[in-house]
């Protein structure tokens, strides 16, 4: 259930109208990084949490709502800064607070058609309002949302999500100079890195939480880094010493053409792992059985019912 408080969670709010920045600002809005794809990211996300995560379930739905929160402020500050971009503008351009802050008419005119080429669509189509779209008019679309059913492949997705929104709001802060709007984007910008510290913590709570889903990788294939340029590559963590959380090291393999072809393919290798081979299909077998039995044992015999009302009074 949402209940919508009448107050911005932030106290948004524009020094001047700046109809080209509020264009700009449309990619928090409707774009492929902003808030409405973050809420409902994490809003689709969490149904597929609550069993057998209730506790990702609820911490989902209150960052996917705390979203829809920022989209409100985005909302309203980018409104804010079409103040008087409207089909009254001409007629009043005098009288307007917009136009105080120009000299003359070529100024006037000036920002009418400022307007109007950083989007046409505020003055053609949304009466000098946001519209679902990004910073190019492009509409908002689902394929923006990253759900895979798997908690914690949606919860690195989730990581990425808010990394990217921190940069586009960093990246924002450069394009005005309003002070007011500067402190607004700082909230949204600081609330994704609390946001990813959230994801990163119940990440965290998961065991074991990598590979993600339940099969095992193949013994055989795991740890060759294959230098795929004709020259010496870069060396490092990635290619070189232990491989990160997995116990062995990498193979460095500097001539990949050559071997591929004195393996066959990769399919006469020198040292198959058949030990591994085994306990790889062992592992997956139990991994199998408790991954199904994790949810089966969360799901309710019977009929089921979304919400225990006792428990919410």
């Amino acid at each position: 259930m949402f209940y919508h408080v009448k107050d911005l969670q932030f106290n948004a709010r524009v020094s001047r109208p700046d109809p080209r920045f509020a264009n700009i600002l449309l990619e928090q809005f409707g774009g492929e990084n902003g808030e409405l794809a973050a809420a409902m990211q994490y809003f689709t996300q969490a149904f597929a949490a609550k069993m057998p995560h209730p506790d990702k379930y609820d911490m989902l739905m209150d960052i996917a709502t705390e979203e829809f929160s920022h989209l409100e402020i985005v909302g309203a500050t980018i409104q804010m800064l079409l103040k008087g971009v409207n089909g009254e503008l001409k007629d009043a351009a005098d009288q307007s607070e917009i136009m105080q802050a120009m000299d003359g008419a070529d100024a006037r005119e000036s920002l009418i058609h400022q307007a109007l080429k950083a989007n046409p669509q505020f003055d053609m189509l949304s009466g000098g309002a946001p519209r679902l779209t990004n910073s190019q008019g492009i509409p908002w679309c689902a394929s923006y949302i990253h759900s895979n059913g798997d908690l914690t492949v949606d919860l690195r997705s989730n990581l990425a999500s808010e990394s990217r929104a921190k940069l586009v709001y960093e990246h924002l802060m450069k394009f005005t100079d309003d002070p007011y709007v500067k402190d607004t984007l700082s909230f949204l910008m600081t609330r994704e890195i609390a946001h990813y510290k959230m994801f990163e913590g119940a990440l965290s709570t998961i065991a074991p939480n990598f590979p993600p889903g339940v099969l095992q990788p193949d013994p055989r294939f795991t740890q060759q880094y294959f230098n795929m340029s004709p020259n010496e590559g870069a060396r490092g963590p990635w290619n070189e010493g232990e491989m990160p959380g997995m116990g062995k090291d990498w193979e460095y393999v500097p001539d990949p053409i050559a071997y591929v072809q004195d393996t066959e393919g990769l399919s006469n290798l020198l040292d198959p792992k058949t030990g591994e081979l085994e306990r790889t299909k062992e592992l997956d077998k139990k991994m199998s059985k408790l991954k199904s039995e994790e949810v089966i044992s969360s799901e309710p015999k019977g009929e089921a019912q979304w919400s225990n009302y006792d428990q919410n009074l």
